[in-house]
């Protein structure tokens, strides 16, 4: 029996395991961000336990009024167009046989997506909870065949309410013309006007349509439209997942590989229930699932905005374990067991011939996209004292327009230079965060380790060996690091090993987040 019962664990971590091998089930991982904290191996709790540790620094809306009229109430379905209307079609008329792209690249059969039912505009000028509903925005232009997937992560499970609240939203928009791939992550505190005839914040859409039964979509087909109304932006696909697997997965993997740019400092679960204050400062770690998950999901010194970017630096951890281990083959035999543990409305055809995408996929054709405080958004206070996010339509329309775009020439350009980045911190692995932080902006760095043995620099060095100002990265090598001209040496060489070289310092800081440093 015991033999039995261990075969059957392993399978099971198995199984939530490859849901992660694809870019649409790797969803689950997000579902546990929305923990702060879960209790390690010596105080593994009940369920109740560990629904108290999550009030604890709970994330959802805790506003009384709020959380009333979110109970599931009456079954009503708001008066829609003609379910025949199609999405407006703003895909641009295919290119000539002569256009040079459309030679290069073939283009693949067309999908046959989901058709999204157009909401309802409401009265103009109409007012809800204090504010101006806005006007629809238009759609975004499509020059490129795109499939959107939503990854949604939510903390019903531990919710006394029972409402379901997808505090973590990252729309994932596969190119299957260029073979790129964008992701764009969406904060929770967003004010958005929700087609079911209410304002309210972003995370709160999928729950109401829930509650509603929402037709057509229930919850994902409410959020749906919720999205497309503020952003223009049509998503086809959904994943949602709930928290329960994401400890065993990374350990399963043996934990993931994190570049940790800024120091972080927030509570941290110790044994006999109690919570202690942690820092973490800059380094690389290996987190086993318990720790990346504190790090997911902390936002004591920051916000909802960072906190999106370290869910993609996740996301882009996990992959990369997941490739390296080489588990993307048994992904289609799996696949009618995975829909028991992952709720997806992603037909198998679909995934099957997406497949070979995220399987060839290069993360230097990964963007990394979020929105930035107080650019794409404004800070407001309700009248019920709740602080959200209004977004600033203008900015939103323009991240918007280059979420659909991949990237453009000059930059796939700029990977091509060189960068070799050396330690002389006297801090273990910085060389390596400095590289991840360049790669995340896709530039070709390495990282060397330590520069010239034991030798310690107070400042980091930034050597331009190619000395021309015409494609030079040393600017924005500079505004990446966080480093200033006076850093910089030019040296032109013809017989350079790199094109640019950085020494990494005691003074290396390219914390450029938002994050609040720690006091004391």
């Amino acid at each position: 029996m015991k033999k039995f019962v261990v075969k059957l664990l392993n399978r099971i971590a198995k199984l939530v395991l490859y849901s992660f091998l694809f870019v649409l089930l790797i969803a689950l991982a997000w579902t546990a961000l929305q923990l702060a904290s879960i209790p390690d191996d010596q105080t593994q709790g009940t369920f109740a336990a560990r629904r108290d540790s999550y009030k604890q620094t709970a994330t959802a809306i805790s506003e009384v009024d709020e959380n009333t009229s979110l109970r599931a109430g009456p079954r009503f379905v708001l008066m829609q167009h003609d379910k025949n209307t199609d999405t407006p079609d703003t895909t641009p008329p295919a290119p000539a046989e002569s256009d040079e792209r459309a030679a290069e690249t073939p283009v693949p059969d067309g999908f046959n997506l989901p058709k999204l039912l157009v909401p309802l505009d409401p009265d103009e000028g109409k007012w809800l909870a204090g504010t101006r509903v806005p006007t629809r925005v238009p759609p975004v232009i499509r020059k490129h065949r795109l499939i959107n997937v939503m990854l949604l992560g939510s903390d019903e499970e531990l919710s006394e309410d029972g409402f379901i609240r997808t505090d973590t939203m990252i729309i994932v928009s596969l190119n299957v013309e260029t073979g790129s791939v964008a992701m764009l992550s969406l904060p929770r505190d967003l004010l958005v006007y929700i087609p079911s005839g209410r304002m309210g914040r972003l995370n709160t859409a999928y729950g109401i349509g829930e509650n509603l039964s929402w037709n057509p979509g229930g919850g994902f087909g409410l959020l749906r439209q919720t999205l497309f109304y503020n952003f223009g932006i049509n998503v086809h696909y959904h994943a949602r997942v709930n928290f329960s697997g994401f400890e065993a997965v990374i350990d399963r993997l043996g934990g993931i590989n994190v570049a940790v740019d800024c120091a972080y400092r927030d509570l941290y679960p110790a044994p006999g229930g109690d919570y202690r204050w942690r820092t973490l400062p800059a380094g690389y770690y290996t987190f086993d699932g318990f720790d990346a998950l504190w790090y997911a999901r902390t936002r004591k010194y920051t916000d909802d905005f960072d906190r999106g970017r370290r869910h993609q630096q996740i996301l882009r951890s996990i992959w990369r374990k997941a490739r390296q281990q080489g588990l993307f083959a048994t992904l289609p035999g799996l696949w009618t067991e995975l829909t028991q543990v992952v709720h997806t409305d992603m037909p198998f055809d679909v995934m099957l011939r997406l497949l070979p995408l995220v399987i060839d996929l290069d993360l230097a054709k990964v963007e990394n996209l979020t929105l930035k405080k107080n650019f794409h958004t404004t800070e407001w206070v309700m009248p019920s004292g709740a602080e959200v996010q209004l977004p600033n339509a203008e900015a939103i329309a323009a991240l918007m327009q280059d979420f659909y775009l991949p990237p453009p020439s000059n930059q796939l350009a700029l990977r091509g230079p060189s960068i070799a980045v050396y330690n002389a911190s006297g801090n273990d692995n910085w060389d390596i965060v400095a590289t991840q932080r360049l790669r995340w902006d896709g530039y070709n760095a390495v990282a060397l380790g330590s520069f010239e043995g034991e030798n310690r620099y107070l400042s980091s060095q930034l050597t331009d060996y190619i000395v021309t100002e015409k494609g030079s990265l040393t600017n924005r090598i500079l505004r990446a690091l966080n480093m200033s001209e006076e850093q910089v040496i030019r040296d032109a060489r013809a017989d350079r090993s790199y094109d640019y070289e950085v020494i990494i310092g005691q003074d290396y800081e390219s914390c450029t987040y938002g994050v609040l440093p720690l006091d004391g």
